[in-house]
């Protein structure tokens, strides 16, 4: 795997080893600082209620939160799953998925390896772009029983990116965080169980669940969120 070059920290590996990962925050661009203040400050229960079993039980799993520079300023990349998948069919999310052995250590390089894969893997991105800078608190989604690390990078040299495998992903997008800011794109899903939770209809998309809670947080804590109508509400069915 490729990744970028970095002047701190760097992991050398062995002939078996994986290729060496490593964060920095070299050269960002300054909007992003609220983003790493928020990232090296907030707690776990300021992202959600829902953290890894004390047992360890949880199959890990890492995402990758890229945020890039388009036309319209700061955008983060999605991707919507395809609706034949047995877990969260059709629900845009982050690029991401579970840890293989190869990835490496689970409590260390392993989570950000496999971020960077994953996203290659599914949107054919090219690692070697991305400065990964930042990891949020491992988090627990109940109805998959995946423990997730979020692994945030930065656009750094952008490639184009696109549907690898359709019986995987529907579509691969970018959303500016202007209209992830806008109060008109924002609004509170209600499942059938009870379970409410922030959403944004962006991009002809419904983004919500354990990816709207994660921006959500981000906005919140980096500051950029604006005032928003939280009785806006939208339904969900059981198949969610």
């Amino acid at each position: 795997m490729r990744h970028t070059s970095n002047t701190q920290g760097r992991h050398t590996s062995g002939p078996d080893e994986a290729p060496g990962v490593t964060l920095s925050k070299d050269g960002l661009p300054g909007w992003l600082d609220p983003v790493v203040h928020a990232v090296e400050t907030v707690e776990p229960l300021q992202l959600s209620r829902f953290l890894p079993p004390a047992n360890g039980a949880g199959r890990q799993s890492a995402v990758l939160i890229l945020f890039g520079e388009g036309e319209r300023g700061p955008e983060l990349l999605l991707m919507e799953r395809a609706s034949s998948l047995r877990s969260h069919a059709g629900q845009p999310s982050f690029p991401g998925g579970a840890l293989d052995p190869e990835d490496g250590d689970p409590l260390a390089e392993g989570p950000l390896r496999a971020a960077l894969r994953e996203a290659e893997e599914e949107t054919g991105l090219d690692p070697s772009g991305v400065q990964l800078f930042g990891v949020l608190p491992k988090l627990y989604i109940p109805v998959s029983g995946f423990v997730v690390t979020s692994v945030l990078g930065w656009w750094r040299e952008p490639t184009p990116v696109g549907v690898v495998d359709p019986n995987e992903t529907a579509r691969v997008f970018t959303v500016p965080v202007a209209d992830l800011t806008d109060p008109d794109n924002r609004a509170t899903t209600v499942h059938p169980s009870g379970h409410r939770g922030p959403a944004f209809l962006v991009e002809s998309a419904l983004v919500w669940g354990f990816t709207a809670g994660i921006i959500d947080r981000l906005l919140h804590y980096s500051g950029w969120e604006r005032p928003w109508d939280r009785d806006k509400q939208v339904p969900l069915d059981w198949r969610s």
